[in-house]
Formats: C-alpha cells, structure tokens, sequence
C-alpha cells in the first residue's frame, strides 16, 4: 500500500513537472527518482597488472524493482569514461538481480583511482572507487662481465643497463638496486656482497674478486611498481696464479776454450711447489748466446730437462761471449732465465811446418823449335825429390805458359810423373811464348818449377 501511494506521489509530480515547468531540490526534494541499483563492486579490487599479463575485471551490480537494463560508467581520475550495458547474471527474488560485466586491463590501463558507476534509467546511479596499479616488466640488456679470463683473486667487472616496459614501451630504470650473483661451474647461483644504483641512463657496473671460473650475472629484487629480474650470465674462467719457475747451477765449460773445441752449456730447472723446489722434468730449455760486443742474444740450442731437471748441450766454440739459458714458461707456470757465464774462446796454437825436402824440375824441353799454328807442342821434363839423394818421384804437375809481351803465367793443364819421375804432355799451339812445368808440393817435399822454355809459333 506504501509503495502504491509513493508511486502516485512520483507521478504527481511528474505530471506537476510536464505542466509547470522543472521542479527544483529546494521546492520538490529532487528531479531523480531513487536509485534502482542497489549495490556495485569491482573484482579484483585493487587491479594489479604484473608485466604484459592481462587481468579479467568483473563489474557487478545489483538492481531492485525489476530492473530491465543497467548501464555503467567506468572512468580514471583524469581521462575519458568508458560506458557498457551490463549483462544480467542471476535473479535473486523479489524484483532483485544481480548484473555482470566483464573488461581485461592490461599495460596501457591508467595506473591511477578509477570510478565505477551503475544506473538504471533515470534513477540515481551508484558509483564505488578502484585502483589499477601497474608492476612494469623489468629486464637486463648489454650484460658483460670482463675479462673473459682473470688470473686467481683478480676482479671482474660485470656491467649492463637495466630497462622497464612502461606504457610507452622499454625505457631506463634510474636509480634502482642492482645486485651481483655468481655460480661456480657445476654449482648453483648465490649473491654476493655487491651492489649499486643505476645511474641515469639505468646502467650500472658491478665489482668482485674471482676465485673460480663461473658464471656472474645481476638481480633486481623489483618493487611496488617493478618486477624482479634475473640478467642473463656471463663465463667468466679464473687462472690459478702461476707457480714460479728458475735456472740454478748454470754455467759454459771449459773456461777458456780453444776455437773449434767442444763446450757444456747446462743447469737445472726448478719448480716452486708446497715442498719447496723440485725439478721440473719434461720441459724445453733454450740456450742462447751473445758474442762480445753485440747486444743481440740469439738462440744456438735447446734441450728438454730430465726428470731432475736438468738440461745441456755441446756446442762447438767459435766467439767469446756470455751464454745463458731460458724457460719461456708454461700452463700456469711462469719463465725464468738463467744468470749469464763468460766463456773466452782462445786461437788454437798454429801447427807446427812438417818438416819437408826438397825437388826439383829438371831436363825441361818444348818441342819442336818453331812450331807451326794449330800444330801440337810436346813437353818433357823430369821431376826429383832429396830423399837421401836425387830420386824419380810420382806426382802431379802443372804446365803453365806466358804470352810473348805478358807478364803474367797462365794455367794450362796438369800431367802426372810417373814412377821414376819423367814427364810428358802435349798441347795445342796458338801463339809464341814461354813454357814450364810448376810442382806444388805436398806435405813431404817443397815445391819447384823448372826453367822457362820459349816457342815460337809461325802461321
């Protein structure tokens, strides 16, 4: 009967309204009839958008008096309203039903306090707030850790920029915590000490020891409006420091030596190891020598240490000069070098003149006396040695021949004495001259040449 007699109130003013005009709040109480919505809600309240994930949001409201349709009004702080009819959901009894709609947010929703307004009609609407908050996608880029390679307890840099997908795409994150992590080879990641904040342009750099070979890379814990990242790695192979090496009891033997003999260049390679120094086997020595008065050491030879250790060779010597040896080192092993060794090499004594006695050419003969162009020449000659008396001696001799005008002899050929020292030998004549036969001598007898002989030569 209430509502019967509040209808035919509504519609009195209404027909009030059509005839003298608009009815003010002061004179009528209001021109919106009460509200047909009776509830509304946003779910999820507050909207959270995590990243590039999109999140389904559900607008209901709830509506009395038999309600055909329902509008709603979803509108940020500052910015255009979006409207949509809601759809019923259920009948809850009564002339009551609740009413659903359904909108994804995603990275280019407004993160800001939004309002949700339901109505039927021209009833009074019904509005409640909600948020959207965006957590932007953070990622790494440009991650490096350098050197590639260190020697043990050296420092790695590992460097990068750390960047944000916002709402107008990836830019710089500023001023945000970057920590460094590692993981042995093998092993599982853990963070270390180090930290720092981005600088302006998001890039950071980040500073430790090494002490194994892994791989580094960097973490950022997120925040409100961030997600964590993880960087992608970088290898980074730790050396273990080189051992030390040396060269003891080095030296060049004898000293001095003569020219032309045979001299022992060697010593001992030593390793440093958690004994103290041991012989280092299997490894390549060289020796190198520095005549006096050069500044050039050049490499004479080389040798591999035996299981003490030990290396040498023989050379022959040649100059004085200082010699020394040198390990150019190896995996994890440093070179070392030898101290240098003086060793003056001396002229051999000259030989003693072997006692010799003497020869002579005799009986010397160019014939015939002249002697025609192009004819042959014969010669013949005797060749005797002192051996206790004038004896016939077998050997080689020369015959040499001197152009009339000249003043020089010339070689023409070599014709052998036989057993009882004769000679003989023949030749083409071209031109006059002189004519001898030359013996050299060997290491029994001097040498002698016999008496020139002149020919002329007709044509």
């Amino acid at each position: 009967m209430v509502k019967r007699i509040r209808v035919a109130v509504v519609a009195a003013l209404g027909i009030a309204t059509l005839v003298a005009g608009p009815v003010t709040t002061a004179s009528a109480g209001t021109s919106i009839a009460d509200p047909a919505v009776t509830t509304v809600s946003v779910s999820p309240n507050p909207i959270v958008v995590k990243g590039s994930e999109t999140v389904k949001v559900t607008f209901t409201a709830e509506t009395r008096d038999d309600a055909s349709k329902v509008t709603g009004v979803i509108k940020p702080e500052v910015g255009v309203e979006t409207r949509f009819d809601l759809s019923k959901d259920a009948d809850l009894g009564s002339g009551k039903a609740r009413w659903k709609y359904s909108k994804d947010f995603n990275r280019q929703s407004t993160p800001t306090t939004w309002t949700f307004q339901a109505v039927v009609g021209d009833s009074t609407p019904v509005s409640t707030g909600f948020s959207v908050k965006q957590v932007y996608e953070t990622d790494f880029d440009d991650i490096a850790a350098t050197p590639s390679v260190v020697s043990e307890g050296g420092w790695v840099t590992l460097s990068g920029v750390l960047r944000q997908n916002g709402a107008g795409g990836w830019a710089a994150v500023p001023d945000a915590r970057v920590h460094l992590a590692f993981r042995p080879l093998g092993g599982s990641y853990s963070r270390l000490p180090a930290s720092v904040e981005t600088n302006g342009q998001g890039r950071f750099w980040l500073k430790a020891k090494a002490s194994k070979s892994g791989h580094w890379r960097a973490e950022y814990d997120g925040s409100p409006t961030r997600l964590e990242a993880r960087s992608e790695t970088d290898r980074v192979d730790v050396r273990a420091e080189a051992r030390s090496s040396r060269i003891v009891d080095f030296g060049a033997r004898p000293d001095p030596v003569t020219e032309g003999d045979r001299l022992s260049v060697g010593g001992r390679l030593q390793l440093d190891t958690r004994h103290g120094w041991d012989g280092y086997r299997g490894q390549k020595v060289a020796i190198l020598f520095r005549a006096d008065g050069s500044s050039r050491w050049g490499q004479v030879g080389s040798d591999w240490t035996d299981h003490n250790g030990r290396f040498g060779v023989a050379v022959t010597a040649r100059r004085s000069g200082d010699w020394r040896a040198e390990f150019r080192g190896g995996d994890g092993v440093k070179g070392s070098g030898s101290r240098t060794d003086h060793v003056t090499v001396r002229k051999p004594e000259p030989a003693p003149e072997p006692e010799r006695a003497a020869s002579r050419v005799i009986s010397f003969n160019a014939s015939p006396e002249p002697v025609r162009y192009r004819k042959y020449l014969r010669f013949t000659g005797k060749l005797q040695v002192d051996d206790g008396g004038w004896e016939g001696y077998r050997a080689k001799v020369a015959l040499y021949f001197k152009a009339t005008g000249s003043t020089k002899w010339r070689y023409v050929k070599t014709t052998s004495a036989n057993g009882s020292g004769k000679l003989y030998t023949k030749t083409v004549a071209y031109g006059s001259g002189y004519w001898k036969f030359v013996f050299k001598g060997d290491d029994d007898f001097y040498g002698d040449s016999s008496r020139s002989d002149y020919v002329k030569v007709r044509r």
